[in-house]
Formats: structure tokens, sequence, C-alpha cells
């Protein structure tokens, strides 16, 4: 996991995150409720937006990631506890959480499938799972450029995948859809999902 990575990611996200992002992740998260776990919780981008929640687990495998969070998790108004963790194997009780929350990270994971079987271990049935994410896009043209790039992107961002299809693999694990919202022409959608 790159520490160069972890130092340049604000820098180079911020002009998104001020603008259309901001407004898709204070959407998101003031859907969360009671206990959150939220995955791959990278610079702390999320912790500022956390109100009205119980706590927020933070699980984030990359301690250079780790390190640059904890500022923001003082400065919370909820309490933030961070693990240094993978989304594929989660120290936790069946059942655990009320909401899991993951923005811009299913890209990353190295197995997606496994990771979501351990969010549905660990939501309480009727919870919610809460996603952030950019997809392959539909348009077929656009799609095969995302595949084109996929591997040099990858290797500059940390294990990134552009073109991962991450609305079909969890629909596939069978969590019911609530909402799904896309933007820039399907390049990054919201989906709000019910643990079953």
């Amino acid at each position: 996991m790159s520490e160069n990575f972890a130092k340049w990611y604000d820098p180079l996200m911020n002009p998104l995150e001020q603008t259309v992002f901001k407004k898709i992740r204070q959407d998101l998260i003031q859907r969360a409720n009671g206990r959150v776990m939220e995955l791959g919780s990278g610079t702390g981008i999320n912790f500022p937006l956390y109100k009205d929640v119980e706590n927020v687990t933070a699980i984030e495998p990359n301690p250079y990631m780790i390190q640059r969070s904890l500022n923001k998790k003082e400065k919370a108004s909820v309490p933030i506890t961070v693990l240094q963790q993978s989304a594929e194997e989660l120290p936790f009780s069946d059942h655990s959480f009320d909401t899991v929350i993951a923005t811009l990270v299913f890209c990353t994971i190295p197995n997606v499938e496994q990771a979501l079987q351990e969010v549905h271990r660990v939501c309480k049935p009727g919870g919610k799972i809460l996603l952030f994410e950019h997809v392959l896009m539909e348009n077929p043209v656009l799609g095969k450029i995302q595949t084109r790039l996929t591997p040099y992107w990858s290797k500059i961002c940390d294990g990134c995948c552009l073109d991962r299809d991450t609305v079909s693999v969890v629909r596939q694990q069978g969590f019911e859809m609530v909402e799904l919202k896309q933007y820039y022409r399907g390049l990054f959608i919201m989906m709000e999902f019910q643990n079953h």
C-alpha cells in the first residue's frame, strides 16, 4: 500500500470533494443511523459529516491513509474508532452495525464478493448499506476506455479499478435495492440497500 498515494489523494480529489462529491457524501451520510461501520475510510473525508449516529467504526487497510485521517477523527462530532483491517475479514460479531457505509472504496477491494458477504454478516437484518462509488459506465465506448485504462490506473492509484461493475456485484449478493442515483453519465453512483 502506497505512502505516496495517501499523500496526494486529498490534493488531487479536492476540486471534486469541494463541489458535487461533498453534496453526494452529505446526502448519503445523513441516511445513516445507530452504530455505523465505514469501509475504507481513507483520509477521513467523511468523518466531519457524521452527526446523528451513535458511533462510527472506520476500517482502513492502508496505514498511511489512517495516519492522515487522525486529525479529522479528533475533530469529529461523534465517537470514531479507526482500525487497520481489510474489508474481506471483519473482526466483528454478526449483526453488529445498523449502517454500513463505503465511499469510493469497492473499486480497490481485491475480493469484492467476500467483502460484501462480510458486510451482510456484520450488518443487522433490515440495516442500511450506503455506497458511493465510481463504476463501469453503461456506454460501451466509454466502458471500453475504462477497461483499457484500468491496468495503468490501478498501478498509480493503489489498486483502483476503473471498470468494476459494482452495481451488479452488489445485486448478486441479494441485497434489496432501495435507491440508485447516477452522476456524470453513470460514472459515479450512489446506492442505498437494505440488508436481508
